[in-house]
């Protein structure tokens, strides 16, 4: 009788345990994002040389570019096919009403608030996200964090720091790129493709979009590439497990830092365009 009473005990508080360790994991998490903001200025004082090479790597990556090392090419072809997307769905959409007129309009509100940060962000995650966290993971496991500590290279500000520096800053000439893309591909469906009016289409697409509109955009896209680094070095500097745990890591914060973009990205548009947005120039 009493093993059974302690088994069924120990079945009750497992979630009980489960709960308290998923919550310490936050914490700890929580304190390495903070630690790793806060060393920022530390970081670009003591490892300016680090920064700028990884900088580099973020943007052309360690290959050339056409062999897809790079983030600028990838966030330029999903750009062109998401955004090409938007022109087909906008075009049929507007037929059903009669409203083919207002294509310029949708295409400068949908591809600068919503489409282009959060395409960039996707692209930063699965491409330099994932290497984030398989580099920091790899020199976990392998004791190199330890190693840094031990000769009085603060390992945060070093590894994690820079990382989220470098990336945003190269999220604003990749985000650009990406943005561009989007136009010219949106502008391609529907004024090539399905014959809308070239100068109609103009008309509304610049009556709509505003300087304000493109630096709310551009704020958005460094917010992403901040919560996407943090993320991904925080499960790379936590790793455990040897290399199968690394690639569960890098995994668990794909995961993680695709939810994070999708929750932000309604609190930011939210925050920046309000809770009923206006269109500028539309008068509604």
């Amino acid at each position: 009788m009493s093993t059974d009473v302690r088994l069924q005990a120990t079945r009750l508080a497992q979630p009980i345990r489960q709960t308290g360790d998923n919550l310490a994991t936050l914490g700890m998490h929580v304190t390495f994002y903070c630690r790793t903001i806060a060393s920022i200025p530390y970081a670009l004082t003591r490892f300016r040389k680090h920064v700028i090479a990884q900088i580099s790597e973020v943007s052309f990556g360690t290959q050339s570019l056409l062999s897809g090392g790079g983030t600028i090419g990838i966030v330029f072809a999903m750009s062109l096919a998401a955004a090409m997307m938007l022109g087909v769905e906008t075009q049929r959409g507007l037929e059903l009403v009669g409203m083919t007129t207002m294509s310029g309009m949708l295409s400068a509100v949908a591809n600068t608030r919503e489409l282009a940060p959060v395409v960039v962000a996707i692209a930063l995650s699965a491409k330099v996200g994932v290497g984030f966290t398989a580099q920091i993971g790899a020199m976990r496991i392998s004791d190199e964090i330890d190693a840094l500590d031990s000769m009085a290279i603060k390992s945060i500000p070093f590894l994690a720091a820079t990382r989220t520096i470098a990336a945003m800053v190269c999220v604003i000439p990749i985000y650009m790129i990406g943005l561009l893309a989007s136009y010219l591909s949106t502008r391609l469906v529907v004024v090539v493709f399905n014959g809308a009016s070239a100068g109609t289409y103009d008309y509304f697409f610049h009556l709509v979009l505003t300087p304000q509109d493109l630096l709310y955009s551009g704020i958005k896209a460094m917010a992403f590439a901040m919560v996407v680094s943090l993320v991904h070095c925080a499960y790379g500097y936590y790793a455990s497990g040897g290399p199968a745990g690394v690639g569960a890591a890098a995994g668990r914060a794909l995961r993680t830092a695709i939810l994070s973009i999708g929750v932000l990205d309604v609190l930011l548009t939210f925050a920046l365009w309000g809770l009923v947005p206006e269109i500028p120039g539309m008068g509604v």
